[in-house]
């Protein structure tokens, strides 16, 4: 079967999920995918995926909405989170080829309401996504110009432009220091915040198997009031909802 191209992909998906991406690369928040899986089945767990996702955290936390509808339905496709997630043009476009192939063998043809599956969530991902790397870009950016500024002062006064340009180097240390740290605090982040997402759909899922066995655990119900509780001055993201507002079927 022949490659579909990338123009076509995106009207597919843009007319299939009634969204309005520019880019394949905008597929990396995995919201297209998981919403796409659900076209078919009817039964991806919407209400946990992030729509409008900007950073590379509320990635992951899509594709692992993705990973366990894909075991679930028993779909013997690895999916390389950490290379998607990265938004990159052509990881993303034969992840798209592949599931629009998928799509075109299971799809069974039934009317789907992509705006009412999703509750109406906003889908305004960005067309230039880079997640997680403004501090680096922004570093090497800053880093140019300063180079090329302390270069370019060639007036008489020689001893006097010594001390700014040893100034602006201080403070290109300092930059390029703070986002070296910045860098580690975000990989940090989405690790520890990688291993709360899989407890949570881990606890989610054993207690909605409970449920349905008509038994009840309270200490998955105490796991569930740490994950969910908030102190004063944070809020709990959109992308989390608790128990007991998820979507059920």
């Amino acid at each position: 079967m022949a490659a579909v191209s990338r123009t076509d992909l995106l009207a597919w998906v843009n007319e299939l999920l009634q969204v309005n991406y520019t880019k394949i690369e905008q597929c990396g928040t995995g919201a297209a995918y998981c919403q796409i899986l659900d076209s078919i089945y009817g039964d991806v767990p919407m209400a946990r995926v992030k729509m409008n996702a900007k950073h590379e955290y509320e990635f992951v936390a899509n594709f692992k909405v993705l990973q366990n509808a894909f075991k679930a339905k028993k779909i013997d496709k690895p999916i390389i989170i950490e290379k998607l997630v990265k938004c990159k043009m052509q990881d993303n476009l034969e992840f798209l080829q592949w599931i629009k192939r998928f799509w075109d063998s299971n799809y069974g043809g039934q009317g789907y309401d992509a705006v009412a599956r999703r509750r109406g969530a906003p889908t305004d991902t960005p067309a230039t996504i880079a997640p997680l790397t403004g501090s680096r870009s922004g570093s090497a950016g800053l880093g140019v110009g300063g180079r090329s500024g302390g270069k370019t002062p060639i007036s008489g006064h020689r001893a006097g432009s010594a001390q700014p340009n040893e100034a602006v180097q201080n403070l290109q240390a300092q930059l390029r220091e703070m986002s070296t740290h910045m860098e580690g605090l975000e990989k940090e982040r989405d690790f520890y915040f990688a291993k709360l997402r899989d407890i949570e759909i881990l606890v989610q899922q054993q207690a909605e198997a409970l449920e349905r066995a008509g038994q009840q655990d309270e200490t998955l119900k105490e796991i569930q009031k740490i994950l969910y509780s908030t102190e004063e001055g944070f809020e709990v993201p959109d992308s989390v909802v608790p128990a007991d507002e998820e979507e059920t079927f």
